[in-house]
C-alpha cells in the first residue's frame, strides 16, 4: 500500500479499486490465452483446471509486481510455467509421461511466439474492418458477429442469396490482402 494513502483510507480504496479493475481488465483479455496455454501443456484436465485455478489466484497475489504497461501475457506466462512445472514434478513420483521440462519449456515458447503472431493478424484486421466501408462491414457484422446464414443476410439487406456470397467472397478476399499487406509493412520507429 502507498504509504501516502495510508492516512486516507478512501484513497487506498481507489487505489485498490483501480487495481482490482486492471488486474481483471487484463486477465479477461488474456484468459482464453491462459487456458490454451495450461490445457496444452497439462493433459488430465481436472489438473489443468487446478493449475489454472492456481495461477489466478497467484498472479492476482502477486499483481502489485506486475509493471503496467509490459507484457501481462509473458508474465501470465512465467507464472504458469512454473506452476505446469512444479505439477509435473510432483507427479515423477508416478510417472504418466516422458515429457520432460525441457520440452514443456520449449513449447512454451513456440506458444507465445505463435500468440504474438496471432495477436499481429488480430489487430491487422480490426485496422482492415475499419477501413471497409459500412455496407460492407455491416454484411460482415451480421455474417460473422451475429451468426446469420446467407438467406438472412439476402432478406436483411434486400439482395439476392447469389449477392451476398459474392459480396462476402469480394470481402474476405479483400481483408485477406489488407491483412497481408499490413502484416508485410516495416513497423514505424
Amino acid at each position: 500500500m502507498d504509504p501516502m494513502s495510508a492516512n486516507n483510507p478512501g484513497e487506498a480504496a481507489s487505489a485498490e479499486q483501480q487495481r482490482t479493475e486492471a488486474y481483471l481488465r487484463l486477465l479477461t483479455q488474456n484468459d482464453r490465452w491462459l487456458a490454451t496455454y495450461v490445457y496444452s501443456l497439462v493433459h488430465a484436465q481436472a489438473d489443468a483446471e487446478d493449475i489454472l485455478q492456481d495461477c489466478k489466484v497467484v498472479m492476482w497475489k502477486q499483481f502489485h509486481n506486475f509493471t503496467p504497461g509490459t507484457n501481462f501475457r509473458a508474465w501470465a506466462r512465467k507464472i504458469a510455467t512454473f506452476h505446469i512445472l512444479n505439477y509435473r514434478r510432483s507427479k515423477t513420483r508416478h510417472p504418466t509421461s516422458v515429457i520432460d521440462d525441457e520440452f514443456i519449456e520449449a513449447v512454451a515458447a513456440e506458444i507465445d511466439r505463435n500468440a504474438e503472431q496471432l495477436e499481429s493478424k488480430a489487430e491487422a484486421l480490426q485496422d482492415c474492418l475499419r477501413k471497409l466501408p459500412e455496407v460492407h462491414r455491416k454484411a460482415i457484422i451480421l455474417r460473422y458477429y451475429e451468426d446469420r446464414d446467407i438467406d438472412e443476410i439476402a432478406s436483411t439487406t434486400g439482395q439476392s442469396s447469389g449477392a451476398v456470397y459474392r459480396l462476402l467472397s469480394r470481402i474476405r478476399k479483400a481483408l485477406n490482402d489488407c491483412v497481408e499487406r499490413r502484416l508485410n509493412l516495416p513497423r514505424a520507429l
